[in-house]
């Protein structure tokens, strides 16, 4: 029985909706999560800048807690990184999220598709080697939302969205218009794992006809698969009983408690501050 832990990290909270996949498919597992927040905005930031944090986070981690896999809970690193993180990593398990093109281009009736982004992501290698092969039979509708994982961090303290609606409509506006007609965007990707906590605002800016995808899910069963073909994966608890849960932040550790108690319905998360690293940049 393997009874280390899975890491899961982000740039800050918006990995949360991967955890909560990840415990929804893998109950038994323990998991550490990583809050980036001392570093962040990733999705803003050039690529030195994003893979160096990422080789910090998943060597802390393997040094101080032992961790069996590491889930990238972050389109911008996945992108940036995941790819030297496997040359030099190459005896764990690593799984990255990347947005959700091919899936949608399957479930598209009107062939047209939004993607909803961070402009690291949509401006990255990975992800435009990933649009060329499936571009041709359909559109995709490009939309960079800077400051839009930023703006439901703050609302994660503030309990106030009026920033996020706003930021939401902008961005929906820029690459609509929406629906089931030809030439109508009908499915939309969540390319950020901040945006599936406030997939209820965006699925109102869309309209109710229109799809919304996102990667946790898949991420989940690319976890248990590998898990399973290491003979890693945790047993059943008794009782079952849920794995535990650990909760570290670079930055202010109270955002990613009350964001954790939010998201994934936790009575009380502590969370402990954890400099990781370097300083962070100055602008």
């Amino acid at each position: 029985m393997d009874h280390r832990p899975v890491g899961v990290f982000d740039s800050g909270i918006g990995g949360l909706s991967i955890l909560q996949a990840l415990r929804a498919e893998l109950p038994a597992e323990p998991f550490v999560y990583v809050a980036d927040s001392g570093h962040a905005p990733y999705g803003e930031r050039d690529d030195t800048h994003v893979i160096a944090r990422t080789e910090s986070i998943l060597t802390y981690l393997r040094r101080h807690h032992h961790i069996k896999a590491l889930v990238v809970a972050c389109n911008t690193a996945t992108a940036a990184a995941i790819a030297g993180l496997r040359r030099q990593h190459g005896d764990m398990a690593l799984v990255g999220v990347e947005p959700a093109l091919k899936p949608a281009r399957s479930l598209t009736t009107t062939g047209v598709i939004g993607v909803l982004a961070t402009q690291g992501t949509l401006a990255s290698e990975k992800f435009n080697r990933l649009l060329a092969a499936l571009e041709g039979p359909v559109r995709f509708r490009l939309q960079p939302c800077n400051g839009l994982a930023e703006a439901i961090e703050q609302a994660t303290v503030t309990t106030d969205n009026e920033k996020t609606i706003a930021l939401i409509d902008r961005y929906t506006t820029g690459i609509g218009p929406f629906g089931t007609k030809p030439g109508e965007i009908d499915t939309v990707v969540l390319g950020c794992t901040h945006y599936p906590l406030v997939a209820d605002i965006i699925q109102a800016a869309v309209g109710p006809g229109v799809r919304l995808l996102e990667p946790g899910r898949p991420v989940a069963r690319q976890l248990r698969r590998l898990l399973e073909e290491s003979g890693s994966l945790h047993p059943a608890r008794p009782h079952g009983q849920p794995g535990s849960a650990s909760f570290l932040s670079t930055g202010e550790p109270s955002l990613l408690a009350r964001a954790a108690q939010q998201w994934l319905g936790l009575g009380s998360a502590s969370v402990q501050y954890t400099p990781i690293g370097t300083a962070p940049a100055k602008n």
